[in-house]
């Protein structure tokens, strides 16, 4: 795969630049709940500081507001870099060196990738880096359009997202073994077929196994759970028991697979060199619920094998797990890295020039 133009390749000393970094983090009484996203962000902004970028304006968008919302404000993100960089960072400050743009979904030309918002994002810049992958799956203003009006690169984090994932895509160390979970399974259906199809081995938890049970669409058999955690309601401390997965008693709920099935799915997954994993294997934010998520997260992170992680679900249980460290690659893209995974074209990874170019 020939990847779009780095930053690192790109002449900075003395240039304005304008960085699309994804700073969509969740945000708890005006504060930074999760800084996994800014941490992310930040080697990029670095990289500029140290080859002498003369600014950095950075732009994001956060949440889906129709209009300005003081509720979601880039501010206390703009705080929290500043704190993570040790650099002051203005907040739509003309002349700051590193400086935060407001929410860019503020603006309604944002989600239309409108040139005329585009053009006043690139006024007075020199170059446009992304560094937002988790974005570059949207054509917006901030992913698209601008990209168009100034030079453009990849920053470092959307070259590395590039890079692990297209390891996937290309010859792999075999058993290669897929693990697919979570509710969205529309979403998944395209990357399972086409990342199934070259996997030795596709293991299904979640709500995706009970759709996959009642109709399988894809090319190829999956591996679906034996057994089955069932509640009586869909609630915390709900009345639970287990039972094989034919025989869900009527009215109750699979929350999570029975201790067999995670038996089985650990033990194909220590077989494997190389894992994809995405969703979880139930309603892991509920204790009661989450021992499946956790057996397949224990397993992957101690397998033998080139490991990645893509969904903020999956991503959050090893974080929860201390696990995090013991992956090769947890993408920050869902969203995106599904598509490109999936084989489609990515507008905001498009647009920018290869290499030589």
């Amino acid at each position: 795969m020939r990847l779009p133009r780095s930053v690192r390749d790109a002449e900075v000393a003395g240039r304005r630049v304008l960085v699309r970094a994804d700073l969509n983090v969740p945000l708890e009484g005006g504060a930074v709940a999760d800084e996994t996203r800014i941490r992310a962000a930040l080697p990029t902004i670095e990289l500029l500081l140290e080859r002498g970028a003369s600014t950095i304006d950075i732009c994001s968008h956060l949440g889906r507001p129709k209009g300005p919302d003081p509720a979601l404000s880039l501010r206390p993100v703009a705080k929290r870099i500043a704190a993570l960089l040790g650099h002051e960072v203005g907040f739509e400050e003309t002349g700051a060196r590193v400086n935060m743009l407001e929410n860019t979904r503020f603006h309604p030309g944002e989600t239309q990738n409108d040139e005329g918002y585009a053009s006043q994002l690139a006024h007075g810049r020199h170059l446009f880096v992304q560094d937002a992958f988790g974005s570059v799956h949207r054509a917006h203003a901030s992913t698209v359009a601008v990209a168009r009006l100034l030079p453009a690169y990849t920053g470092l984090l959307v070259e590395r997202e590039l890079t692990e994932l297209g390891r996937l895509l290309g010859p792999v160390e075999r058993p290669f073994v897929l693990v697919a979970g979570g509710a969205k399974v529309e979403d998944k259906l395209g990357t399972l077929e086409r990342l199934g199809g070259r996997a030795d081995t596709v293991l299904v938890g979640g709500k995706m196994a009970e759709e996959l049970r009642e109709q399988n669409p894809l090319s190829f058999e999956v591996v679906l759970p034996q057994d089955v955690v069932v509640a009586a309601e869909f609630a915390a401390d709900a009345e639970t028991q287990v039972v094989l997965y034919d025989e869900v008693p009527d009215g109750w709920l699979g929350l999570d697979i029975g201790p067999e099935t995670r038996r089985v799915f650990a033990d194909r997954i220590a077989e494997a060199r190389t894992i994809f994993w995405n969703g979880p294997m139930g309603v892991f934010e509920w204790r009661r619920f989450a021992e499946g998520t956790k057996a397949v997260g224990l397993a992957v992170a101690h397998a033998s094998a080139y490991a990645v992680v893509g969904g903020a679900d999956s991503a959050r249980a090893l974080q929860q797990l201390g696990l995090s460290d013991r992956v090769d690659w947890i993408s920050t893209g869902g969203g995106a890295a599904l598509e490109f995974l999936e084989g489609k074209e990515l507008p905001g990874v498009a647009v920018i020039p290869t290499s030589g170019e």
